[in-house]
């Protein structure tokens, strides 16, 4: 009895597929730098400013972790870094955004003291930078991708969902779960359904790749928990440090679809199978 069903779990998955780019197109505008707003006055003020305010700022907020003269300590170090000076724009959102354990700035100091002490920064402890750092470098440095968006982008999660993100992130899971499901099915049981129980013989490939895939199944649970353990001591130490929420997802999803497969071969190579069918109309693929 040939299914009349197959080609449907295909077509959910070309529908989820369409979503996705949507989505990711969505969340990619959530992430777009903000636009900067150039004052006159400040740039005016930063050549002069830096020397002094900036090196206030940096004693005041930054030297406890970065050390007065920048050689690092709990945070990185900064005396003759040429990843900052090559770019300075980086400075900047680090300094507004926080990165890491360290915290934002952007909302408790002034925008004149942010430019001073970036400027400090990229002209003490043997860094140097031709010109100094205004809102305008700022601003022409958003033509390129800003490390932070870019590290928005890599969890494809924006701050905040909104109910369209919501809606299609709720059918791709409906489509892309039909889908395979579907699929699976088609696999397993094959393009025409014969009704009755079939006797199947496991083989040595079946039964290899069923070690490999329990043994990844165990590696990924240990890496997982191992995952778990070092965000909970980080997160719980005196200088808080934020859990890799990345790889605790990453190998979260390894587990379920190894497992996912792990099933799959075990109902296809080791478990006897039974084919009903009350209707031969039947649009559902199980």
């Amino acid at each position: 009895m040939e299914r009349n069903d197959a080609v449907m779990p295909l077509v959910a998955i070309f529908c989820a597929a369409i979503m996705w780019i949507i989505l990711l197109f969505l969340f990619n505008k959530e992430t777009a730098p903000e636009p900067v707003v150039v004052d006159p006055a400040v740039v005016a003020n930063i050549s002069k400013e830096y020397p002094t305010v900036g090196k206030a700022v940096f004693a005041a907020n930054c030297a406890g972790c970065h050390g007065l003269q920048g050689q690092g300590g709990a945070g990185p170090k900064l005396a003759a870094n040429e990843d900052i000076t090559r770019d300075p724009v980086y400075v900047h959102s680090t300094v507004v955004k926080g990165k890491g354990a360290m915290p934002a700035f952007g909302d408790k100091l002034k925008e004149n003291e942010i430019y001073a002490v970036a400027n400090y920064v990229l002209h003490s402890w043997g860094n140097n930078i031709e010109e100094p750092l205004t809102p305008a470098t700022v601003a022409a440095g958003q033509s390129k991708i800003d490390p932070e968006v870019l590290k928005n982008r890599s969890r494809f999660v924006p701050e905040d969902l909104k109910l369209p993100e919501i809606f299609l992130a709720t059918f791709i899971m409906v489509l892309l779960t039909y889908g395979l499901i579907g699929l699976y099915s088609v696999w397993t049981e094959g393009l025409e359904l014969h009704p009755g129980i079939h006797k199947v013989r496991s083989t040595p490939i079946a039964m290899l790749a069923m070690v490999i895939t329990l043994a990844l199944t165990a590696l990924f649970s240990l890496l997982f928990v191992r995952q778990m353990v070092q965000d909970y001591a980080g997160w719980g130490a005196s200088e808080p440090v934020m859990p890799n929420v990345t790889a605790e997802g990453f190998y979260a999803a390894m587990i379920l679809l190894l497992l996912a497969l792990a099933t799959g071969l075990y109902k296809k190579f080791f478990m006897d199978g039974e084919v009903l069918v009350e209707d031969a109309s039947g649009e559902f693929p199980w």
